[in-house]
């Protein structure tokens, strides 16, 4: 794969946590850890069914340069794409496809109601 096909920039992002005042860590808002050139591979969509309402999902293959930092996304972050604003939750762990660290893919949906 050639770096030409890495044409979205997307800030990964993950939930900070804070005191609540009484010593209980609370999980906050999501805060960009890092930005990173992405390639968004769309597959086919499905709809489910959440709170007897059909709900469209669209899923995504995520590809991004192999780094320390993208190797530590996991399920409990997003992406977000910088010039159309879209919101990817990341559903599955990075998969080191060629076994060589040079890019990884993780499963990603936009449409699901943890987007919020």
């Amino acid at each position: 794969m050639t770096a030409g096909k890495l044409r979205s920039r997307l800030q990964f992002q993950k939930r900070g946590e804070s005191d609540d005042g009484f010593g209980n860590a609370v999980t906050g808002e999501f805060e960009t850890v890092f930005i990173d050139a992405a390639e968004i591979i769309p597959r086919m969509g499905s709809e489910t069914v959440m709170a007897s309402r059909l709900q469209g999902v669209q899923p995504y293959t995520i590809r991004v340069r192999s780094s320390s930092q993208t190797r530590e996304i996991d399920a409990t972050w997003r992406a977000v794409d910088q010039r159309s604003t879209a919101v990817y939750s990341i559903v599955s762990p990075p998969t080191n496809l060629d076994q060589k660290n040079a890019y990884i893919e993780f499963l990603a949906t936009t449409g699901a109601q943890t987007d919020a």
